[in-house]
């Protein structure tokens, strides 16, 4: 039998990386001035550790941000063996690779992909649907004592604006929309009713839990709503990671990717990159450095719902009530590896 390998057997990708140097040796020559960071700033770095945490490891469901942290600063460039995958987590990197095209299998709503494919969006009509379903949710839970908008009223409002959108009756919206939203307007993108559901929890979260923000956002114009939407899904994107894969080999900042390989973009540690945000982890409608990765910059319908939704379920619980406030000693517990939210969001509508 021969030694040759076989080229049909896909390798390892730990194969490709090259040995790491102990810990006290990396010191060692850091000391002497032989190890430069490879960060904008251009600063010796000295590593903590020899192997790269795993965005999968135990506890990350709770608190991925620690294990985030190690990557970007040590491992910017990694295979991971639980992912499969090589993984990405510094803003410059991921950002570059959500619109290079040598990044394939996958696109974000709002990238050209389905940009191009939406010239007659009437942003009136669904502005109109999302104000007009939110308001009638809203309605439905205000006379309770206390509820949970995560269930409540995030759960419905993706799905009972897409419904109406595609005209599907209220009463049936849950039983159709998921099997004709792909015939809606923004077609797959439209689909990804539950991304939505946990981007629009997570921003009544960051919004509700904060008395001076509540305030500041009741009587707000449509921008600063805006910017308080962009700022939540940068600090607590729905989706924490993305998947594609190369087309061609692929230089970043941490390394050189093979081409043919599987890539996981971690959105949710770009989005707290401090070499890209100024504290990162503080959510701050009114930042300088605003920036989302999200949703990419076109004009598709998707995009334009989420925001709508956004806007109106806030207006709406402010409108319908006026008293709602977050239940007493209520802190929101956010979960979850590949998307992320709020478990739930307890609030009593009368105060």
């Amino acid at each position: 039998m021969s030694d040759r390998p076989n080229p049909a057997i896909r390798q390892d990708g730990w194969a490709k990386i090259p040995p790491m140097e102990p810990a006290p040796a990396l010191r060692a020559r850091a000391a002497a001035g032989r190890v430069r960071g490879e960060g904008p700033a251009g600063t010796d770095r000295v590593p903590t550790r020899t192997v790269a945490p795993s965005p999968l490891d135990p506890g990350a469901t709770r608190i991925p941000h620690r294990v985030h942290r190690v990557l970007r600063e040590e491992f910017p460039l990694t295979y991971d063996p639980m992912l499969r995958a090589w993984v990405l987590s510094r803003y410059a990197d991921v950002a570059g690779a959500l619109t290079d095209a040598r990044f394939t299998h996958g696109h974000r709503p709002g990238d050209p992909p389905c940009d191009r494919s939406h010239v007659d969006v009437d942003e009136a009509a669904l502005r109109a649907v999302a104000e007009r379903t939110a308001h009638l949710l809203a309605r439905r839970i205000a006379d309770r004592h206390q509820t949970d908008l995560v269930a409540e009223y995030c759960h419905w409002l993706p799905a009972g604006t897409v419904a109406a959108a595609i005209g599907v009756p209220y009463r049936d919206m849950m039983r159709l929309v998921r099997g004709r939203a792909a015939s809606a307007p923004a077609g797959r993108c439209t689909a990804q009713i539950a991304i939505r559901e946990k981007a629009l929890a997570s921003f009544l979260a960051n919004v509700l839990t904060d008395p001076d923000l509540t305030d500041a956002l009741r009587d707000a114009p449509s921008g600063l709503i805006a910017r308080a939407w962009t700022e939540s899904l940068r600090r607590d994107p729905p989706v924490q990671i993305a998947a594609r894969r190369t087309s061609a080999e692929v230089r970043m900042s941490g390394g050189t990717i093979p081409a043919g390989e599987p890539v996981a973009l971690l959105i949710g540690s770009a989005g707290r990159d401090p070499e890209r945000f100024r504290a990162p982890d503080r959510y701050d409608p009114l930042r300088d450095d605003p920036g989302q990765l999200t949703y990419g910059s076109g004009a598709c319908p998707a995009v334009l719902l989420a925001g709508f939704e956004a806007e109106y379920a806030l207006r709406a619980l402010f409108d319908v009530m006026p008293r709602l406030r977050v239940a007493d000693g209520y802190h929101p517990e956010y979960t979850g590896l590949i998307t992320r939210g709020p478990r739930n969001l307890l609030v009593r509508p009368a105060g």
